[in-house]
C-alpha cells in the first residue's frame, strides 16, 4: 500500500439500536447499526420486528383495506345474485299465471 493515500485504520466502536456495543477496526471512529448478533433473529431464535419508519403498520393497514374491499365485493355480488333470482322467480310466477289465465279462457 502506498503511504498517505489511505485513511487511517483505527479502533472503531460499533453500537446497535438494541444497546449492544463492541470494538472492531475500521477507517471510521464509530458505526451505528440497526441489527447486531445480540438482537438478530438468526442468532437469538426470537423474531423481533424492527420498524423505524412504520412500514409494517402501513402494510397491515393496506392488507386490512384489501380484505375489506374483498368482503364488500362479495356482499355486492351476493346481493346482485339474490335480486336476479327474485326477478327470475317473479318472471316464472307471471308466466305461470298467464298460462293459467289462457287455459281458463280456452275452457270458457
Amino acid at each position: 500500500m502506498k503511504k498517505e493515500i489511505h485513511p487511517p485504520y483505527q479502533d472503531c466502536a460499533i453500537k446497535c439500536v438494541c444497546g449492544n456495543s463492541f470494538v472492531s477496526k475500521s477507517t471510521r471512529k464509530e458505526i451505528l447499526v440497526e441489527v447486531c448478533s445480540a438482537c438478530h433473529p438468526v442468532y437469538t431464535g426470537k423474531q423481533k420486528i424492527i420498524d423505524t419508519t412504520g412500514r409494517v403498520d402501513r402494510f397491515k393497514k393496506m392488507m386490512n383495506k384489501k380484505e375489506d374491499i374483498q368482503k364488500e365485493l362479495k356482499k355486492k355480488t351476493a346481493d346482485k345474485k339474490k335480486k336476479e333470482e327474485s326477478k327470475k322467480n317473479k318472471n316464472k310466477e307471471t308466466k305461470v299465471k298467464e298460462t293459467k289465465e289462457i287455459k281458463t279462457k280456452k275452457e270458457n
